[in-house]
């Protein structure tokens, strides 16, 4: 095992890498950006690094000075986390030529997985069944007009480098299609620098399952069961359950077997995630493959008692998987709600500010990951995710009540800060999320529809500024 681990990141993830750390014996120092000084990564590690000023640019993205930071401390490895530098495979490069151990795939892995063309192409080749549309980029209008005929309305246009829920366009008509060809290949090299997209049908009343899954160096590795991942906003998570619900025993099976496959023909070492999408008649395709842990993945720990970042930390230093897909028990149900600085009735636009009150709610099988507490000011150039509650049961319903129950008890509050925790209730009392029927389109159909009377938990609602550039923010998924 490593003697000291550099963590390049922050917020709630650098606290849970921290943890994780500790409790194998391993020492961490943190890099943190001018306005992350009084963060709770940077008052609990052993070390911590000041990397430079609050833009993520020349902070959080800046490779140069993450590795600087890493050799100063005489770090072995570094663990990127979610978002910023994790699923950079020219990071991991640069972290390789320089002695350091990437706690994720190998650069070469993450560079083919991390486009979304050839993850398909390499997916495809592994038996993994794909939406319908192009396996390669499409690199003219008229091309992606041809790949629609064939295909048939709607289609959605992605970008080959795309992340973070951004770099996606629906496309419900021919007509459309041209400019949302241009518009999606404009986004696309602008937020990644690359500007390739591909088209493939979208598919409506979907719902999005992905699967867990540990690989090791030596060729061995599990999945750990499927996750539900349907109530999204612009392809950004809300909720999150495991495992999937209302899906057949033999679905999920197969879905979690056909990942693991996919994971191992394409030399997959780490912790990651494959999604998919399942339609109603339970067929389903693959979507993409994330070289990292995910946002959610305490809802898999909790169903399962496994340690995702104590198992990465273990394959990462070469130890063999030290589990073994026979032993892999899933139990109950988890379920876990991500709670944003934003306001959901501004379109959710962030709301940074102070908390004067910040206490988080407990109980029996409930467990909060943050790095807030009262005093904390969130500020306005990084992701809005303040807190994920997540909670577990021996089924769905109790899982469900839980977690009303531990919203109700969140206090949060400061002049200016608003949660996403009312929009959260509303998603828990549709009648279609309880008897989960729900799919995709859920959030938009709660959106458009007048809010249920539910009094909102105590925060303080005033009038917040919108952060100066998304760009600035990781993209979590």
């Amino acid at each position: 095992m490593f003697e000291k681990v550099l963590i390049a990141n922050r917020g709630e993830i650098a606290l849970r890498v921290l943890r994780a750390c500790r409790e194998l014996g391993v020492r961490t120092a943190v890099v943190y950006s001018a306005v992350d000084a009084d963060s709770a990564a940077v008052r609990l590690s052993d070390e911590a690094v000041r990397i430079g000023p609050a833009p993520s640019r020349r902070s959080y993205l800046n490779a140069a000075a993450i590795v600087e930071a890493a050799r100063q401390v005489g770090a072995q490895a570094v663990h990127p986390g979610y978002g910023f530098l994790s699923e950079d495979a020219d990071f991991a490069e640069i972290c390789a030529q320089n002695g350091l151990t990437f706690i994720g795939p190998r650069p070469e892995v993450m560079a083919a997985l991390g486009d979304k063309s050839s993850a398909r192409a390499l997916m495809s080749r592994a038996g993994l069944p794909l939406p319908a549309g192009s396996v390669e980029p499409v690199p003219t209008v008229d091309a992606a007009l041809e790949v629609a005929a064939g295909i048939g309305y709607p289609v959605i246009v992605k970008a080959a480098a795309g992340g973070g829920g951004r770099g996606m366009t629906v496309v419900w008509t021919p007509a459309d299609l041209p400019r949302a060809y241009a518009k999606t290949r404009a986004t696309a090299q602008k937020v990644f620098g690359d500007d390739r997209v591909y088209v493939e049908r979208y598919l409506t009343d979907a719902r999005h399952v992905e699967v867990q899954v540990l690989c090791d160096a030596h060729g061995n590795g599990v999945h750990l069961g499927t996750r539900d991942c349907s109530v999204q906003r612009r392809h950004q998570k809300l909720i999150e359950e495991a495992p999937a619900p209302a899906l057949s025993a033999a679905t999920l099976d197969t879905i979690a077997e056909t990942a693991l496959r996919g994971a191992l023909a394409v030399g997959f070492t780490g912790a990651g995630t494959l999604e998919f999408l399942v339609d109603a008649k339970e067929r389903f395709h693959f979507l993409e493959i994330n070289c990292r842990i995910q946002v959610e993945h305490p809802v898999t720990e909790m169903i399962t008692g496994i340690d995702l970042v104590h198992e990465q930390l273990h394959i990462a230093a070469g130890t063999p998987l030290r589990l073994r897909q026979e032993e892999i028990r899933l139990q109950g149900v988890a379920v876990e709600c991500r709670v944003n600085v934003e306001d959901p009735d501004r379109d959710f636009a962030p709301t940074p500010g102070r908390l004067e009150r910040f206490v988080p709610p407990g109980g029996p099988f409930t467990r909060v990951d943050t790095h807030g507490y009262p005093g904390y000011l969130v500020g306005p150039h990084y992701d809005s995710l303040l807190a994920k509650v997540a909670v577990w049961a021996p089924d769905r319903e109790l899982a469900l009540n839980r977690l009303e129950r531990a919203l109700d008890e969140f206090d949060v509050a400061g002049p200016g800060v608003r949660t996403t925790i009312p929009f959260a209730r509303r998603v828990l009392d549709d009648a279609e999320f309880r008897k989960a029927r729900h799919h995709t389109g859920l959030v938009d159909r709660l959106l458009t529809a007048p809010p249920a009377d539910t009094p909102d938990p105590p925060v303080t609602a005033v009038t917040a500024t919108r952060p100066s550039t998304t760009a600035d923010r990781p993209m979590s998924d």
